[in-house]
């Protein structure tokens, strides 16, 4: 039985007829339907289009900041300290990780290329991130050739530090913003620092500018500031102190220069220290600027105050014969020595000979009250008036605590705590006819009190004294210079660890000024913990202190008093602990 094929076409239910109705009804509904997206669409783009004008200024309008240049850091001669030098950011806004280009990105930055990709992608759908702050102009051009959609190059400064480490303490640093961290930098970072500007740009889907859309805010630069300091003399200080350390096996040292009529700084110093170029040298345990953050016991160097002092009120004159046989004295359970029995010494052979003896006896004529004013007016226990982030204020105890033998220890610079650079401002009352210079690292800034420590009469009596100490008998004949006459005081002290006065180990110093009839220089050196066979202040700082001093004189044009060869002998050194 044969099967007859039906047609499609000649379904019955074909033959039906379709209700107009129903065609009205869904052509109806689709008319409808167009209606409200043409209403929904009118709505969005011409009555309330506040919401997509600000979708689309969010993703093709951009705020640029214009980076403001930061002022520079110069030294007194105009030389260079700290500068702005142009550079870019590297930021990331929409880019694909997956870009073939990001290799020679990651190779251009020095950056692993994983890690480049990985942040990439995080940033997807984000607000815009640096991948890279401080890149130079070569690297930046060479990434803005590459054209890369979603990467970004922003004009920024990059700051250059041309002294280095010689004045990495001194001058300080900056962070990736420009923003002072440390020293000079920080202490005027309200002069330095510049405003920024602002440019509102409109930007194609490849991150190019395309046009401004509103008018250019200019940046306002910052402000040069030019230091007291000397970056020749600054170098020369590094240089010696760096070898002094090295070679004694110290821990560390620090040096300061002064200008010993107005105070004004003419060279911090410390070494180890840090290249602010180099950010992988910025470790804490070398960024403190010791010779101002740092207090420690003074030891002899202290004496000539107390010598002063005596001298000041008629408890003493220079020939006044003082016994300090049999070369200690007893006080109570405590007992005070000097080096060797040095027997009757008149008052300047106890400031040559640095007896502690003969100092704790000269102290005695003195009310504690008298020494206490005498260290708070040349700056001991206070806070130095330098306009420097953390400088230290030392120690100095209300007098009325003072023990008979706290008192005694005082006179020989035990008991208080003071930094290099408080020290170094102490002896301008010697080179001033008694009055004491205020610091100043600014140049122009410094002067000297109104009211004198000592008479002009004492301070030359003290100066005579402290030039017989850096004599052939004295403690410190390797200060002597070359050229010049100098004077100064020497010290070694032991090292107070944890709570307790190590026996083997000392700070050793040397503080004097030069040339000793007119002082134009006060050079403070010390020498931290060294460890080598030498340790006392007459031969681990009074080197440092010459060589300085000679260079300084020099550099300052200062024509040469004396002839006088530098005392090179090995052996024999003097110094008390």
């Amino acid at each position: 039985m044969s099967r007859r094929s039906i047609a499609y076409s000649d379904s019955p239910l074909l033959a039906q007829r379709t209700p107009l109705w129903r065609s009205r009804l869904i052509l109806a509904g689709l008319a409808a339907v167009f209606l409200g997206l043409i209403a929904r669409a009118a709505y969005v783009q011409v009555i309330n289009n506040d919401f997509i004008m600000k979708q689309g200024d969010a993703r093709m309008q951009k705020t640029i900041a214009l980076e403001a240049s930061r002022g520079r850091i110069l030294d007194r001669n105009g030389q260079i300290l700290a500068a702005s030098v142009p550079g870019y950011g590297v930021w990331i806004d929409g880019a694909d990780p997956n870009d073939p280009d990001l290799t020679q990105v990651a190779r251009l930055l020095r950056k692993d290329e994983r890690w480049v990709r990985q942040f990439v992608a995080s940033r997807r759908n984000k607000p815009t991130a640096a991948l890279s702050r401080q890149v130079s102009e070569q690297v930046g051009d060479q990434i803005k050739a590459l054209q890369l959609a979603g990467v970004q190059l922003r004009r920024e400064y990059i700051r250059s530090y041309p002294e280095g480490e010689a004045a990495g303490h001194l001058v300080g640093f900056t962070n990736a913003d420009n923003r002072g961290q440390e020293g000079v930098e920080l202490a005027f970072e309200s002069q330095l620092a510049g405003q920024p500007g602002t440019r509102r740009v409109l930007k194609d889907r490849y991150g190019r500018v395309i046009e401004d859309v509103e008018e250019v805010i200019p940046p306002v630069h910052g402000r040069d500031v030019q230091l007291s300091v000397d970056s020749r003399i600054q170098f020369f200080a590094y240089d010696r102190i760096k070898a002094a350390v090295q070679k004694h096996e110290a821990s560390r040292g620090s040096v300061v220069v002064l200008d010993a009529l107005n105070g004004e700084v003419l060279a911090m110093a410390n070494y180890p220290s840090f290249d602010a170029n180099r950010r992988s040298t910025l470790r804490n345990s070398v960024m403190r600027n010791r010779a101002l953050t740092d207090a420690f016991e003074p030891g002899s160097t202290v004496k000539p105050l107390i010598v002063g002092l005596a001298l000041e009120q008629g408890l003493v004159r220079a020939n006044t014969p003082i016994d300090t046989a049999p070369g200690y004295i007893r006080l109570g359970r405590w007992k005070v020595s000097d080096t060797h029995d040095n027997g009757v010494l008149t008052v300047a052979e106890v400031m040559e000979k640095s007896s502690n003896v003969g100092t704790v006896k000269i102290a005695d004529k003195l009310s504690a009250q008298s020494m206490w004013e005498l260290y708070s007016e040349v700056g001991i226990g206070q806070r130095p008036n330098l306009a420097y982030p953390g400088a230290t204020r030392g120690t100095l105890h209300d007098y009325q605590s003072w023990r008979p033998t706290r008192k005694a220890t005082m006179s020989y610079g035990y008991g208080l705590s003071a930094s290099l650079m408080q020290l170094a401002r102490a002896y301008t009352v010697f080179a001033n006819d008694g009055h004491l210079a205020q610091l100043s690292l600014l140049k122009g800034g410094g002067g000297v009190g109104r009211k004198p420590v000592f008479s002009a009469k004492t301070t030359r009596e003290l100066r005579a004294m402290l030039h017989l100490a850096t004599g052939d008998e004295g403690t410190a004949p390797r200060a002597q210079t070359l050229g010049y006459s100098v004077g100064g005081k020497t010290g070694t002290a032991h090292k107070l660890i944890d709570g307790r006065y190590a026996k083997d180990r000392y700070r050793g110093f040397f503080v004097g000024l030069a040339p000793i009839e007119a002082p134009r220089i006060v050079v403070a050196v010390l020498i931290d913990d060294p460890r080598g066979k030498q340790y006392f202040g007459g031969l681990v700082a009074a080197p440092v202190f010459s060589e300085t001093v000679q260079q300084t004189l020099r550099l300052m044009g200062v024509e040469p008093d004396v002839n006088v060869k530098p005392n090179i002998h090995a052996k024999g050194a003097k110094e008390p602990v």
